[in-house]
């Protein structure tokens, strides 16, 4: 699994919360993956990004749309709960971020979120 971290990135989240985000992105590439995932992540301005791509099946974007549902699976014959993506989606509003799904230059599925950069303030 290809990994692009840079050294210096600060994610304005918990690091509880960060890794129950990350895990839940990689648990769902990885299942859905043919052979390829990766792992990115970056700055842009005042946000930063963590991106999870596979190179599977993809998902039209009415399915992108419909996954973003607390319970809502595409495949009812794999095991799961249908509940990672919506765990990540309130995690990532609460700090104030954005996720957005979309085709992956893989060929698959590319899950990035958006959050504020720097530390979080003190309170």
């Amino acid at each position: 699994m290809p990994i692009s971290l840079s050294r210096e990135l600060m994610i304005r989240m918990d690091p509880q919360d960060l890794q129950e985000l990350v895990g839940n992105l990689l648990e769902n590439a990885l299942r859905w993956a043919a052979t390829t995932v990766t792992l990115s992540a970056g700055e842009d301005g005042e946000e930063c990004w963590i991106e999870v791509a596979d190179d599977g099946r993809g998902m039209s974007e009415p399915q992108r749309h419909h996954v973003m549902a607390r319970g809502a699976r595409l495949d009812e014959q794999e095991p799961g709960s249908g509940l990672g993506l919506a765990i990540v989606s309130d995690l990532v509003d609460l700090y104030g971020g954005r996720l957005v799904l979309a085709p992956s230059s893989l060929g698959g599925l590319a899950a990035r979120i958006y959050l504020p950069s720097g530390p979080l303030p003190k309170g």
